[in-house]
């Protein structure tokens, strides 16, 4: 009879975010990123894979969405909600404004 044990492997972590950046209009960006930083009645903060679950309150601000691509994408909004689960990341704001394009 065989007497070793299975062992049971954790699975992957998980490397990005699903993250949507929604104005009361329009979605504004959605994607995968390795980083959201954004700034909360409570001061600055930053999401990254793995955070644990959030609802929190924004104010006024920039918003910076680093992708897992490489580059940032950035935003300021006039202040909104930022929800963390599982991995999914959604941040809503009754106004954003996005950099122009050169």
């Amino acid at each position: 009879m065989d007497t070793r044990t299975t062992e049971t492997k954790d699975p992957p972590p998980v490397s990005s975010l699903n993250v949507e950046l929604v104005a009361a209009d329009r979605k504004v960006w959605s994607g995968e990123a390795s980083m959201v930083r954004a700034r909360s009645t409570e001061g600055e903060i930053g999401i990254m894979p793995g955070h644990t679950p959030l609802l929190g309150v924004l104010i006024e601000g920039d918003i910076v969405i680093h992708t897992t691509e490489g580059g940032d994408q950035a935003a300021t909004i006039d202040g909104g909600f930022l929800s963390v689960d599982h991995d999914n990341v959604t941040i809503v704001a009754e106004t954003v404004q996005t950099p122009a394009k050169a």
